[in-house]
């Protein structure tokens, strides 16, 4: 026993950046899987003949593939990697548990992943609009969802700085609202033996309030309070230059945190929710635009002074173009929850098109630029292997993205005005299959714009690939070769 602990290295000796590390692997081949099965599923909707006789291959089956994979393996791996490094950074102590529990965060997180992805393509889910994957899976994720929150408020806890940087206030309400979204949306009785089914607590209109209280504030909180954590960190990094207001920065996260929790009522407009309930998320969505664009000016004006560096530093214009889709995004959300514009966007490709400029816009390229920043960081390079492909992949990712949101755009306000179109005696003037036929152009835009951005991914791994596994010559090249001794002959 004694020899045992002789072994074991003391806990500061230990390598906790190597699950960091992990997570950053895992973060780019999650998103690239995430994105080629996007790619995969517009294909089909362009091409319906593409959807095969293999049940495990359908638009129905990959749809909630993509989605969890983007949003919760690319996405969820990005937030614990670098979650759990500005924790340290700003705490000024080493991660609560160590390596072995990020090396459990790690693994217990990307087992719930392949769970998940298991269940979807092989039809084993709770069939919710996310199509959540069944109890047994829902449940190992809450113990693994439980140790993360242990290790970053652990780390708090035991902080040498007495401060708490806004960034981890950012990450904790992450962490701790999609616990409550997480249990209460996925309470479930199982049946028949357990294994593979299982019923909803709640049923009705209650569980679509329930589904979209969660669905809502996954976005609010997964997607938003999370990723806001990255850019309060990662932009000034990148600027050297500190937050343009911390003040800012603090009203700007108890607003956020405050009015989002209530904004999910507008997915249900003209149901059977009451209007009260239908109007009072209207009303707090629209609310939300002024915090949310407050945060957008923070991240922003951090740059005063350093603006020169987006002609040099891609991985800081991915991030600064980041902030301006999310001030985009949280301006266009607002307007499309007031009842009169749900009535055009709701069920359309208008809310495709808003969804993926959040995703790839805001989501997609903060994680970019924040990667680009870390990764050398992380396997202690000197530099990124090549700023001219990230600069490719900055403006291929852009380019596709214009493609995909603005085929939505046009396609969706097509697709809701035919919808609610009469003639003079007032029929519908359009049915249903000749709306599908007029958005065909538009899907195969969709289409190429998905690939454009698949493709700048596939550049970003090769660089980060070329990064890690660079051999650096840390020769002291800077001193003169007259200083250096004479070799004796």
């Amino acid at each position: 026993m004694a020899a045992t602990a002789a072994l074991k290295p003391p806990l500061a000796e230990l390598d906790v950046e190597a699950p960091i590390r992990a997570f950053a692997i895992a973060t780019i081949f999650w998103g690239i899987v995430g994105f080629l099965v996007g790619v995969v599923i517009a294909t089909q909707l362009a091409f319906p003949l593409l959807n095969l006789d293999l049940e495990w291959t359908t638009f129905g089956r990959l749809r909630p593939l993509h989605t969890s994979a983007v949003i919760f393996a690319f996405g969820g791996n990005a937030l614990l990697c670098t979650s759990l490094y500005v924790v340290q950074r700003t705490c000024r102590a080493r991660l609560f548990g160590g390596e072995e529990m990020g090396w459990f965060l790690f693994w217990g997180y990307n087992f719930f992943i392949v769970a998940a992805a298991l269940g979807y393509v092989l039809g084993v889910t709770q069939g919710k609009e996310y199509a959540e994957p069944e109890w047994y899976v829902d449940l190992w994720l809450t113990v693994v969802w439980v140790a993360y929150l242990v290790a970053f408020g652990g780390t708090l806890v035991k902080r040498q700085e007495p401060h708490i940087y806004v960034a981890n206030w950012f990450f904790l309400a992450f962490i701790i609202t999609v616990a409550m979204l997480h249990i209460v949306n996925n309470l479930a009785l199982p049946v028949g033996g357990g294994i593979g089914k299982s019923y909803g607590l709640a049923s009705g209109v209650q569980d679509a309030m329930i589904q979209w209280w969660y669905g809502h504030n996954a976005v609010g909180f997964f997607l938003t309070a999370g990723f806001l954590g990255m850019m309060y960190y990662f932009i000034p990094k990148q600027a050297d230059r500190p937050v343009y207001s911390y003040r800012l920065s603090i009203v700007h996260f108890w607003a956020l945190i405050f009015l989002y929790i209530w904004a999910g009522p507008h997915h249900l407009h003209y149901t059977a929710l009451p209007d009260w309930a239908q109007t009072l998320g209207m009303v707090f969505s629209i609310m939300l635009w002024m915090p949310s664009w407050g945060g957008m000016i923070n991240g922003l004006m951090t740059l005063s002074g350093a603006w020169d560096k987006l002609r040099t530093d891609a991985g800081l214009r991915f991030s600064v173009t980041a902030v301006g889709f999310y001030a985009m995004s949280t301006f266009e959300g607002p307007v499309m929850s007031i009842r009169a514009v749900n009535s055009l966007s709701h069920y359309t490709d208008w809310t495709i098109g808003h969804v993926h400029s959040g995703a790839l816009g805001w989501n997609g390229f903060i994680t970019f630029g924040a990667l680009y920043w870390l990764v050398p960081v992380l396997w202690k390079k000197q530099a990124l292997y090549s700023q001219k492909l990230a600069s490719w992949h900055f403006w291929i990712a852009t380019l596709g993205i214009v493609l995909y949101i603005t085929a939505m755009w046009v396609s969706g306000i097509m697709q809701g005005l035919m919808w609610r179109a009469y003639d003079e005696l007032g029929f519908l003037q359009y049915s249903f299959v000749e709306t599908v036929a007029a958005m065909h152009p538009y899907y195969v835009i969709r289409m190429l714009g998905g690939l454009l951005y698949l493709s700048g991914a596939l550049i970003m791994a090769y660089n980060l690939y070329k990064t890690v596994t660079a051999v650096e010559d840390r020769a002291p090249a800077a001193i003169p070769l007259g200083a250096l001794p004479v070799a004796a002959e």
